[in-house]
């Protein structure tokens, strides 16, 4: 069953995954040695990573190397982007409106 990305992404331990393989690439053992939780615990959080194709394995010789996947971080931003757009709006009027409040005192 394919996770979903939103899930995958609310986890800290996996937000601390995805940023520390965005600076390099790691296998598992070293991950595993960043967190304090057992190698399995890790190995979940991974599995959770790659089936949402947040993250990339690579096989080099017996160690598999997991990279950050940034073109499916790029579309999950993309789709951030519509409402983003949105609160940038909001926010400037609540800034306009926050000011005209402080200049009326």
């Amino acid at each position: 069953m394919k996770q979903d990305i939103f899930q995958a992404i609310a986890d800290p331990t996996r937000r601390a995954i995805l940023t520390l393989i965005a600076i390099q690439a790691l296998t598992p053992n070293a991950m595993a040695e960043k967190f304090d939780m057992s190698r399995q615990a890790v190995s979940k959080h991974i599995k959770v990573l790659h089936e949402c194709e947040l993250i990339k394995p690579e096989q080099s010789g017996r160690e598999i190397y997991y990279h950050f996947n940034a073109k499916k971080m790029q579309e999950f931003d993309n789709w951030l982007a519509q409402f983003r757009k949105n609160w940038e709006t909001q926010f400037n009027q609540l800034d306009g409106l926050l000011s005209s409040i402080k200049e009326q005192k």
